[in-house]
């Protein structure tokens, strides 16, 4: 009977873990913090010492994505050194990393990033051997170390399954984006369409938005403007009712270069002023300066 009400309460906690990872992946992430509140006040009552890790680790990852993780380090690092469960030593290594990676700390990002790879190479779990070398390549990737990063996101796709998951989807936009970068359009595209495609079957707006900013950046390299100011306002609409401020800056910056090559310059320096009066309030000369320059080296899109 023992076995059987642990094998309960193990449900009811991947289920709340599920709710919440979807309220994630849909941008609402304050209704995640909430959803997985509820799965650590749950644990306690339980006083399941394991699963209260679980749950703090789980919540924590959602209390990052609403850039509060700071305050999560000390628990998230003490469940580490602790050592006592190696599931729990993975999540809290792979949130820690997410929360460096956040703040674009990336040399912090990379350590513990690999501490989460050899926990899943120990644990064998196909799927976190995917979601640990994704997050290496994304550490690379935001130091400009762009065939570093491919081979990492490779090596994810090779393990992460078939279905049409965001996760998947995630790693197709990180190949696709890295293939623009490398000059092989082609295969870009294909990647950078199958990811959103899965993406706005499965209502993962926060990641949508991602590959809508990156599919702009994609056209404005082969000179598809016009595209390029179509998806770049579909991210920049996307992102700001997710309140995706760094998406939003992103769109700002590229959908000014899109009006700026089609030669309507009144409509560029529009996104570049709404750029400088929302981010950078204090530099009046910056739409005069981003006329002037191309935007496409000055930004890296996943840094």
């Amino acid at each position: 009977m023992k076995s059987e009400d642990t094998g309960r309460i193990e449900t009811a906690f991947e289920e709340i873990r599920h709710r919440g990872q979807q309220a994630i992946d849909a941008g609402r992430l304050e209704e995640a913090v909430e959803i997985l509140q509820t799965a650590v006040d749950l644990a306690v009552q339980q006083g399941d010492p394991r699963l209260i890790d679980t749950t703090i680790c789980n919540r924590a990852a959602a209390m990052i994505e609403i850039g509060e993780g700071e305050s999560e380090l000390p628990r998230l690092r003490e469940i580490l050194v602790r050592n006592s469960d190696p599931v729990n030593c993975r999540i809290a290594a792979y949130t820690i990393a997410r929360h460096y990676e956040f703040t674009k700390n990336y040399k912090k990002a990379l350590f513990y990033a690999r501490i989460t790879l050899s926990r899943s190479e120990q644990l064998d779990r196909r799927d976190w051997l995917a979601s640990s070398h994704n997050l290496i390549g994304n550490t690379l990737l935001a130091e400009s170390f762009v065939e570093e990063a491919c081979a990492e996101y490779e090596k994810a796709l090779e393990r992460i399954p078939s279905e049409p998951t965001p996760p998947r989807a995630t790693i197709l936009f990180n190949i696709g984006y890295c293939r623009i970068l490398q000059g092989r359009h082609a295969e870009g595209y294909r990647l950078l369409y199958e990811s959103l495609k899965m993406l706005r079957r499965s209502g993962a707006r926060k990641y949508e938005v991602l590959v809508r900013v990156d599919l702009c950046f994609a056209h404005l390299e082969t000179r598809r403007y016009h595209l390029a100011l179509r998806q770049g306002t579909a991210a920049l609409a996307l992102a700001e009712s997710i309140g995706d401020h760094a998406s939003v800056k992103n769109a700002l910056y590229l959908l000014g270069e899109a009006a700026n090559l089609t030669g309507d310059l009144e409509g560029a320096r529009g996104y570049f002023e709404r750029l400088r009066r929302d981010f950078f309030p204090e530099a009046g000369y910056l739409p005069e300066f981003l006329l002037a320059v191309d935007i496409r080296k000055l930004v890296n899109l996943h840094a």
